[in-house]
């Protein structure tokens, strides 16, 4: 694939190794270089792991910078959050990017030397009043609500992954002066439909509330199938008929159980894109998904929707689909023809549009600072 036309040669991004933002990071900084882009990645938060390591390094023109600063969403973070402030902007002194990219919020109120993309994958205010059905508390993230609220309003563009999930941040600490929502995309390179099994498959920590898997350790002796979860169980692992913990299992494996499954359940309470359920369409399962506007944004006639908390209506079309294999397999059809929409290229494209434009509109200021015919007052 040819370069595109643009002034975009290096690109600061920030990451953390916890979730689906890492995968995010590596897929948009492969997509990047197709593009000739390179990336600088600095991540805090827990260093990445040996086979993350690996992962990064087969990525072309990207260099890992690692720290460990504690993620502002973490406990009394602050001390470390303003030291990673220094580092970071250290950083970008070295490297001197053409755009820095932040996955988190804080850091974008700093004095960067380039325009500030900040992207809004999850947030506490808005995981808050989804899983809890309120507002998070003032005296425990008052600060956080506030230092997001800075970052984001001070950066060049804010990023949502969907509509919904925009609406969730403008809602929270909005408005914005640059808005624009950028589907996330997936390589679908470790993700194949194989030989479909009865089997039902859901990927998360079990103790997540919003991942809300309870529903499926409730629902498991009613459904045909046996159900399987793979994630970290947590601190107990629950001995429920038909529910089988696979626990925590590498990517590699992951990918094999979703070419195995047949019906992928996903009953989450807040989920502002869904990675596990587009990597699950891409191996050919079939969506069985909580009713939530991100997803019904993303998926439309290519799932089934169930109200989360609706425990009946996961097991009446949980078993719907496994006693029909025609419905079933229409479904898998549609779900991979939407999945394919949401391709690391075409993530990519989108950003470099953002960037591009995000840049032109800096040297446009920076031409009318410095035109001789202008008087500054």
């Amino acid at each position: 694939m040819s370069k595109m036309s643009y002034d975009i040669e290096h690109v600061l991004m920030t990451a953390d190794t916890v979730g689906g933002v890492w995968t995010y990071a590596l897929d948009l900084a492969k997509g990047l270089a197709q593009h000739g882009v390179r990336t600088t990645l600095a991540t805090m938060g827990p260093a990445p792991s040996a086979g993350q390591r690996e992962d990064a390094c087969r990525i072309p023109g990207l260099q890992l910078h690692v720290s460990e600063y504690k993620l502002e969403w973490m406990h009394e973070p602050w001390v470390e959050v303003d030291a990673a402030s220094d580092w970071l902007l250290g950083l970008a002194e070295r490297v001197r990017p053409d755009v820095v990219h932040l996955n988190g919020y804080v850091h974008a109120a700093l004095p960067w030397p380039a325009p500030v993309v900040t992207v809004c994958h999850s947030d506490v205010l808005s995981w808050w009043q989804a899983v809890r059905g309120e507002d998070a508390p003032d005296a425990d993230w008052g600060e956080y609500g506030r230092r997001v609220r800075e970052g984001l309003c001070a950066s060049s563009m804010v990023v949502a992954p969907t509509a919904a999930a925009m609406a969730d941040a403008e809602r929270n600490y909005g408005p914005f002066d640059s808005a624009r929502v950028i589907h996330n995309g997936r390589s679908n390179v470790d993700l194949y439909p194989a030989k479909k099994r009865s089997i039902v498959l859901t990927v998360g920590r079990f103790w997540d509330e919003a991942k809300n898997l309870r529903v499926l350790q409730s629902v498991a002796p009613n459904v045909k199938w046996p159900v399987y979860v793979a994630g970290d169980p947590g601190g107990e692992r629950p001995r429920t008929p038909n529910l089988n913990l696979l626990g925590r299992v590498c990517p590699s494996t992951v990918g094999a159980w979703f070419s195995r499954a047949a019906i992928y359940a996903h009953p989450a309470k807040y989920e502002p894109f869904g990675l596990a359920p587009l990597e699950a369409a891409l191996s050919g399962c079939a969506l069985v998904l909580s009713d939530l506007p991100s997803l019904r944004e993303l998926w439309g006639d290519a799932a089934v929707f169930v109200d989360a908390d609706d425990h009946a209506g996961f097991i009446a079309e949980i078993n719907r689909l496994a006693d029909n294999e025609a419905a079933r397999q229409e479904l898998s059809e549609r779900a991979m023809e939407r999945a394919r929409q949401y391709d690391v290229r075409s993530m990519a494209c989108s950003y470099l549009f953002a960037y591009q434009d995000l840049r032109q509109t800096n040297l446009l200021d920076l031409d009318v600072f410095f035109h001789p015919g202008v008087r500054l007052l």
